[in-house]
């Protein structure tokens, strides 16, 4: 460190360089900071909190409770046990995908943009979206295995801690999917019908509630693109395996499965944080 006189005898220090974060621990910081952000909003927010509730006993009992009575006789498994697997996945998926709206309400407030113009990764801050937005979705499972405990339903504790293990996935591949919504649908009202829509429609077509070993046709095609099909199965997979359902209930191979869930999260998420970051900058 050098020294400057500015009179004979009272040298003075340089004053020492401020310390720059390395651009990892920037990033991480920047996560942190907007789960935090985003899990303070939902706890401020009852409403959301019970509705996060109240959604899995809408869904369990008036939907799947329906199915079990009256069109699950001869499918050679436990169809409450199938339904369930499939409530808490399509759960993490639903709420994952509304609370990614905040990012399409923060664009209204303009608060997207200052979030935008600060010196970190774009996908720091949809990561940190979708993190946040997965603490609603977690709490909104904890309902589903209410529910289903209250129905009848029981999962092995190795079952439970699996979709736990799980779960960080299953929220990055939905939040990734409805990044890709936000960012190539620009009006607010059309990007919320579709954020509603898309996770009800994986719900019948990706085998949550109604097994699709026999679809064909547009039915296939259509199941074979979306996300939830492959998380649930990767799910199941854990859940049921070592079973005598196990063939029964799985589709894929566990590999085939993982590769697919990887590959659709990375083309969705790169594709939907470019075209929201440039529909930012062009605002």
């Amino acid at each position: 460190m050098t020294e400057l006189a500015l009179k004979p005898g009272h040298p003075i220090r340089e004053p020492a360089p401020l310390r720059r974060k390395s651009g990892f621990f920037r990033e991480l910081n920047a996560v942190i900071t907007i789960v935090a952000r985003g899990v303070l909003l939902t706890l401020k927010s009852p409403a959301t909190l019970v509705m996060s509730l109240a959604m899995p006993v809408i869904m369990m009992v008036m939907i799947g409770g329906n199915l079990s009575q009256n069109m699950a006789g001869g499918l050679g498994f436990d169809y409450g046990q199938f339904m369930l697997v499939g409530m808490l996945v399509n759960m993490l998926f639903m709420m994952t995908s509304q609370g990614l709206s905040s990012l399409v309400e923060d664009r209204e407030i303009n608060f997207t943009q200052e979030m935008m113009i600060a010196p970190v990764s774009r996908y720091s801050i949809v990561i940190g979206t979708i993190l946040a937005s997965a603490f609603t979705a977690i709490v909104s499972s904890v309902g589903t295995l209410l529910v289903g405990m209250f129905m009848g339903i029981r999962l092995g504790a190795g079952g439970l801690l699996a979709i736990l293990a799980l779960s960080p996935l299953m929220c990055l591949a939905a939040g990734a999917f409805a990044m890709l919504l936000i960012g190539t649908i620009k009006n607010k009202k059309a990007v919320n019908m579709a954020i509603m829509l898309i996770p009800m429609s994986q719900m019948f077509l990706s085998g949550a509630i109604i097994p699709i070993h026999n679809s064909s046709g547009l039915l296939l095609v259509l199941n074979r693109i979306m996300p939830m099909t492959y998380c649930l199965d990767l799910v199941r997979a854990v859940v049921y395996a070592g079973t005598p359902e196990y063939g029964s209930v799985v589709l894929f191979n566990p590999a085939v499965t993982c590769a697919a869930i990887v590959g659709l999260t990375a083309v969705c998420l790169a594709v939907g944080t470019f075209m929201f970051a440039r529909s930012e900058t062009h605002r």
